[in-house]
């Protein structure tokens, strides 16, 4: 096999990509080519590490947003979607207490913060906070000429917040980094700037205490699931086109133990727990009131026809507001063979043997503190 290493990486929300990770399964499993598993964030190169957003790193993994793949992908990139996964998180329009907006309703003519990031390729997280506001208008009827928008531009990129030393483990983030993601936009709104600001994933509840601040309304926990569809809803799982062309066995052994964590998952709960709450950088509390108990069983990946709709859904939106601009079919994104290929793992025991012979959850003698668990953590039981 000429592959001498495969790289991947993730963004800090619940997948069991990330507790595949953290178990060590990934590591294991090829091993025995002689193929050494590094994450982007090993490397000193920001060129390698920038291929969390553009795609460019070869014999690559990532699962994470689904905005920077579709945008990569309309941009030419190697990349293809082998399979969607779905957990609710918080989607949070906040505002002062003294602002006197109390519903959906109250924010029209008011001032809604959107930062602009100036010396990123992809600025995605003004696309998740556009979507997030318009998703929460159509509620009260209201649309963007109904508001005013607040650019607040941010001149640092995404990984300046990131160690460049190779030091950095877990998600693209850590807790430092996801505790300053939105900086410029919580100073905008105590200086009263603008009236209203979004704010998604778990560090949703740690602005939201931080600022003091009112929730206008939580979309996700709205009952249409079309008003939830952003960035991590659903989370895309991408890999090099290349790798999946020329080697389709590395892929599908990837996918399937991904596939095998999200049952491991559901039958370690508060394990998950920690995994998530670690790669979210937050404490396990507020994980678990981001999340909710039924986490563990919202993590397989696959490609459900809803999934992809809601992905669809996402590439038309990006292309309207201008964040791509070139469009594509859906479907020409999507390499479905990988996942095929993953299930007969799966169905032929060989990944779950492994597992089974494992102690029970509460004999496990996990770490003290999320923050010390990495790429490299084992816990006892979970090797041959």
């Amino acid at each position: 096999m000429s592959i001498t290493t495969l790289w991947y990486t993730r963004c800090p929300v619940p997948t069991a990509f990330s507790i595949a990770i953290h178990l060590g399964w990934i590591e294991e499993e090829f091993a025995a080519d002689q193929i050494k598993v590094a994450s982007l964030l090993s490397s000193t190169a920001r060129s390698t590490r920038e291929s969390h957003f553009a795609h460019s790193q070869a014999d690559s993994f990532r699962h994470g947003g689904n905005i920077p793949p579709l945008w990569a992908f309309a941009q030419g990139s190697d990349v293809r979607l082998i399979a969607l996964s779905w957990n609710d998180e918080p989607q949070l329009v906040l505002t002062r207490p003294d602002s006197g907006i109390k519903t959906v309703a109250d924010l029209k003519g008011r001032r809604l913060c959107v930062p602009r990031r100036l010396n990123d390729s992809i600025d995605f997280w003004q696309a998740t906070v556009r979507r997030g506001y318009e998703s929460a208008l159509s509620i009260a009827g209201l649309d963007n000429d109904d508001v005013e928008f607040v650019e607040i531009p941010v001149t640092r990129r995404w990984l300046d917040d990131a160690s460049m030393d190779g030091s950095q483990t877990g998600s693209l983030w850590g807790a430092v980094s996801t505790r300053s993601f939105q900086r410029e936009e919580a100073v905008a709104l105590l200086t009263s700037q603008v009236d209203a600001i979004f704010s998604a994933h778990a560090h949703a509840a740690d602005i939201k205490a931080f600022l003091g601040a009112r929730v206008v309304i939580d979309l996700g926990k709205h009952p249409d699931r079309s008003l939830r569809i952003n960035n991590a809803t659903p989370l895309a799982f991408t890999a090099s086109g290349t790798l999946i062309e020329k080697h389709p066995d590395v892929v599908a052994r990837w996918l399937a133990n991904v596939i095998e964590a999200a049952e491991w998952a559901r039958k370690h709960r508060d394990e998950t727990l920690r995994v998530v709450a670690a790669e979210s950088g937050v404490a396990e509390e507020i994980a678990l009131d981001a999340f909710g108990e039924s986490l563990p069983d919202q993590l397989s990946p696959d490609l459900s026809t809803d999934k992809v709709a809601a992905l669809d859904s996402q590439r038309e939106f990006l292309l309207e507001r201008g964040f791509i601009d070139k469009d594509f079919d859906i479907e020409k994104f999507i390499s479905r063979k990988p996942l095929v290929e993953a299930r007969r793992i799966v169905d032929s025991g060989r990944l779950r043997r492994r597992w089974l012979r494992m102690s029970e959850p509460q004999s496990l003698s996990l770490p003290e503190s999320p923050t010390k668990l990495g790429p490299d953590t084992r816990w006892p039981g979970l090797t041959d």
